[in-house]
């Protein structure tokens, strides 16, 4: 398949007993959110949302408590009905699927992991992993067989008989990953998984997640409320509020331009050193007036940090290559802005 594994068109969520009402009222009066729930008391959880999932890619929908996220991505596998608007997974139309179909895809093709595994106390490791297997009645060899593999991807290997009780929180978490990755699915949706582990145990296993899923090459849509969160692992970042899909872009994308005040306010702390490129910064050749003789050159991949590196042993630009031909430059003043980041110059 060569199109996108995820697509959303122009979805709609509204909760509430008149929501095929409000629906048509947003859309004939162009009604706020406010005025939905005041004139009919329903709430708008997700407003006009759209967006593709490219094969491989790991998608972070990004936004605070109450933004819609979570209730958005529970529409890939219907989990939640859409109000309005279209969702295909690999170019099926979820919404037009049969019953037997929708469960078939779900125990097939899309393997989700929550915040709060719900790993069955009673069961191994190992049974925990297989047990969407035995639902579907894979012969117990086999399951076991796959479990233990799954484990193995997760650094699990030699806990296969422990009992949830006895891993940390970090472990259990590394079985819900194995578990959802057990069906070999194509998509994962990733319901803030790591947010209730301890911080340096949290970066471990974004970066255990992050070589997984380059490895497998998983479809990702990744749920988190940290921004940090996002742009370590995300290829794309979607920012939520109110329900609203704010911005869509590369961690580099968000944190240069974003889009708006709200987004603005999420970027200030993040540090731009290994983020920004130095494409991203650069002026064209002829801005330099002067001779470029001696100056050092960095590919356009170059980060500020490595940037700055070069940049503090010289007055001049450093002269910014692609396939070893000269394309730019970045003076001081222009890395100091990258440093800054997003804001006007």
């Amino acid at each position: 398949m060569d199109g996108p594994v995820v697509k959303l068109e122009n979805v709609w969520k509204i909760f509430g007993e008149r929501s095929d009402d409000a629906m048509k009222a947003v859309l004939n009066e162009g009604l706020t959110k406010p005025q939905v729930l005041e004139r009919f008391g329903c709430v708008v959880g997700v407003q006009d949302a759209s967006f593709e999932v490219s094969r491989g890619e790991i998608f972070c929908i990004m936004g605070l408590s109450g933004s819609g996220k979570s209730t958005l991505v529970r529409h890939v596998n219907r989990l939640i009905e859409p109000t309005a608007g279209k969702i295909e997974i690999l170019g099926q139309d979820v919404s037009a699927i049969s019953a037997n179909e929708l469960r078939r895809i779900r125990a097939q093709q899309i393997g989700m992991v929550f915040q709060h595994m719900a790993l069955l106390p009673h069961r191994s490791v190992r049974d925990n992993v297989a047990y969407p297997l035995e639902i579907r009645k894979v012969p117990k060899s086999k399951r076991w067989a796959i479990s233990d593999h799954a484990l193995g991807l997760v650094d699990l290997t030699g806990y296969e008989d422990r009992l949830p009780r006895e891993l940390s929180g970090g472990m259990q978490q590394r079985v819900g990953i194995a578990r959802a990755l057990a069906s070999d699915p194509e998509i994962l949706l990733m319901d803030e998984p790591f947010s209730a582990l301890d911080p340096l145990i949290r970066l471990q296993l974004q970066d255990q997640f992050k070589a997984l899923v380059a490895q497998l090459k998983k479809t990702t849509l990744f749920i988190t409320h940290d921004l940090d969160e996002a742009i370590r692992i995300g290829h794309r970042i979607a920012i939520m509020k109110d329900g609203v899909i704010v911005q869509v872009g590369t961690p580099e994308d968000i944190v240069m331009n974003p889009a708006d005040d709200y987004v603005r306010e999420f970027v200030q702390g993040i540090s731009k050193l290994k983020l920004v490129k130095a494409h991203s910064i650069m002026e064209p050749m002829e801005s330099h007036s002067g001779s470029l003789d001696g100056a050092p050159r960095a590919d356009e991949g170059a980060d500020l940090d490595q940037l700055i590196d070069l940049a503090v042993t010289t007055d001049l630009p450093v002269v910014i290559t692609q396939n070893n031909t000269d394309i730019g430059i970045v003076t001081k003043p222009r890395l100091l802005r990258g440093i800054q980041g997003g804001k006007d110059e």
